[in-house]
């Protein structure tokens, strides 16, 4: 008789485990950002999101703004709005602290901001300036009545991106996508520089 690890291993499942493991989901959540009509992406540079802002760049229907600081994003996505285009805004956790006061805005007119936020400050974080932000990102968006989505795994990253995306533009509100670190995998300096 088989035991249920060597069964496990000689079935379909492995093909699930290895399919899982093997998960691009930067290119999924792209394909997810062009299915909802996105054709504007705010970005600050980060290695956690550089093959997404890559393939962003490579769209000529997509318009690839780069961004001094983070909370210009969100000036630019109510410009997108209101000329007749959807957007998105990439950051890391970091970044929402300086995003504080401009989502006061996004709460009083009423537009959709859909923001992805590569987490910092979590399991395995390098950097001890990353940890007070990362770890009160959460609370801090929820505070500024942004619908919070938490992807701990590849395979949760591309159902909450459009999750996301079709509440924001659907009842034109905040949602964020917190992308853990687990996720995004940065571990040393060194492995932050070759990115």
């Amino acid at each position: 008789m088989l035991s249920v690890l060597t069964w496990a291993k000689t079935s379909k499942f492995v093909g699930i485990i290895e399919s899982l493991a093997m998960i691009d989901w930067p290119l999924e959540v792209f394909r997810t950002l062009k299915k909802a009509q996105v054709r504007q992406v705010g970005y600050v540079p980060d290695a956690g999101h550089k093959r997404l802002i890559e393939l962003c760049l490579a769209d000529r229907a997509i318009d690839a703004v780069v961004l001094s600081t983070e909370e210009e994003g969100i000036g630019l996505a109510a410009g997108a709005w209101l000329g007749g285009a959807r957007s998105a805004l990439l950051m890391q956790s970091s970044g929402v602290g300086n995003c504080i006061n401009v989502l006061g805005m996004v709460r009083e007119c009423r537009f959709p901001l859909l923001m992805l936020v590569t987490m910092r400050g979590e399991h395995g974080e390098f950097n001890p300036w990353q940890v007070p932000m990362g770890q009160a990102t959460p609370a801090v968006l929820a505070a500024m009545d942004v619908a919070v989505h938490a992807a701990r795994s590849a395979d949760e990253v591309v159902p909450m991106v459009d999750a996301a995306a079709r509440l924001a533009f659907g009842s034109y509100q905040a949602a964020a996508v917190l992308i853990s670190q687990r996720v995004i995998g940065i571990k040393s300096f060194q492995e932050q520089s070759a990115r």
